[in-house]
């Protein structure tokens, strides 16, 4: 089934240009900051300024690492301060993102076509769209972390690390893939037969779990103490004084580092505002209360038109992958397969219900959405296998083609409120499936 799809490393490359494509395309609409832009887009214009983010010429309290923002500000010093400029690189991320999803599938599945599935997949998802077309942090967390885990399969801790880092230096809940990825890797080496082959001493085996450490604890620690070297070479920054202030003269800026952090993750506990898109993770699956970053009427010829960007993943693709985590569930406990795909979603979504007055909006799902997609892949290839005879190799391809033809489909119906395309309202009105989408 799956060689009929043809030049698969061809096929990935046109996917991936087609997804470049559809990242630039119109990417300066809506011609005006959208939803959180407004925070992240005047925080790289000030670190570009001044290395620090700053408000009415004083310190400003920000509850997001530095990294993300740095990333929309290479845009902005390359294209300049404008729509195309606040988003070109988040682009180009959530498009490395889509290639980095089927490199990972096809490592996991063993087979080239594994990955072209997913590359399709993710291609017609509007979460990854969407999110790749708005200058927030999310996409660029999504990507560091794929990358991350590209360089855990390849065996190549360091670089993970690093990564690991960079993704922890743009949003702090990073942090649950790092320990459940470097806990889960440290473990499935330990399992190798090339250690019991090898019949290691103890003294050898903790030498390894402790480079590993370093490699995926401390190095990703490192990185995001350095990425904040804004914060640290200016005397302009939330709580740079703050040790001074209080009369501490040993290691004070570490000190007033140290108390900023312990701020930020009070913010983050005790965050709990009224939302009209508020979505408590237990709906991020079923995509139930997506959130819209951007409306307007304008008006068109003589009736009135609806524009709209939404964040929200393609439905049927979602929901399938909703009905794929439960049957990997279902296998898991059978033969404990598939585990990374199952922890990937869990790192990304479980944290949250530990929250649940917390305000939380469903666009934090895209951390997890290329688990979603592998999980979709991982059935696809479990279904294949345990077809009876009776169904021919022709029926299976034709089962396959119709599965991703009709994901396109539901996407490409969708398109308009990914790509804020103005179309009548009863048009936009039909694409509200449900009203919660509204």
């Amino acid at each position: 089934m799956i060689r009929a799809l043809g030049n698969r490393t061809v096929a990935i490359w046109s996917v991936v240009a087609a997804a470049l494509f559809m990242r630039l395309f119109r990417l300066s609409t809506p011609n005006t900051l959208i939803f959180d832009e407004i925070y992240y887009v005047d925080g790289a214009r000030d670190l570009l300024k001044f290395g620090v983010e700053i408000s009415a010429n004083k310190p400003e309290f920000i509850v997001h690492p530095p990294v993300g923002k740095w990333m929309i500000a290479v845009g902005i010093q390359v294209f300049g301060d404008n729509p195309f400029g606040w988003r070109v690189v988040v682009a180009l991320l959530g498009t490395l993102s889509i290639l980095l999803i089927a490199k990972i599938a096809s490592r996991l599945f063993g087979a080239l076509g594994y990955g072209l599935i997913a590359a399709l997949l993710a291609l017609f998802d509007g979460l990854n769209l969407v999110m790749s077309r708005t200058a927030l942090l999310d996409i660029t967390l999504t990507t560091f972390l794929l990358i991350a885990t590209w360089f855990l399969i390849d065996r190549r801790f360091l670089f993970a690390g690093i990564f690991f880092g960079l993704a922890l230096g743009t949003k702090w809940n990073a942090i649950f893939y790092i320990i459940v990825f470097a806990i889960f890797f440290i473990l499935k080496e330990l399992k190798e037969d090339s250690w019991k082959e090898m019949k290691n001493s103890p003294r050898e085996i903790l030498s390894m779990i402790l480079l590993r450490k370093v490699q995926l604890f401390l190095v990703p620690l490192l990185v995001y103490f350095v990425s904040w070297f804004g914060w640290f070479r200016s005397s302009r920054g939330w709580s740079r004084t703050w040790a001074e202030d209080n009369g501490m003269t040993f290691l004070a800026p570490l000190r007033s580092f140290i108390h900023y952090q312990f701020e930020i993750l009070d913010f983050h506990q005790g965050l709990d505002s009224r939302h009209n898109y508020k979505s408590p993770a237990w709906q991020w699956l079923l995509q139930i209360r997506p959130t819209s970053f951007f409306y307007e009427s304008p008006q068109c010829g003589s009736g009135k038109c609806s524009q709209e960007v939404l964040a929200m993943g393609t439905p049927l693709l979602w929901w399938s992958g909703a009905i794929s985590l439960l049957l990997l569930v279902i296998l898991w406990f059978r033969n404990r397969n598939h585990s990374l795909i199952l922890l990937g979603v869990t790192a990304g979504l479980l944290p949250w219900f530990a929250f649940p007055e917390r305000t939380t909006f469903s666009f934090y799902s895209i951390v997890f959405q290329p688990w979603i997609i592998l999980a979709i892949v991982a059935a696809i290839k479990e279904i294949n296998e345990r077809l009876p005879a009776r169904f021919s190799r022709k029926s299976k391809k034709l089962g396959l083609a119709s599965f991703i033809t009709l994901i396109g489909i539901n996407f490409i119906y969708h398109s308009p409120i990914f790509l804020a395309m103005t179309v009548s309202y009863d048009y936009w009105r039909s694409l509200m499936w449900f009203d919660s989408w509204i």
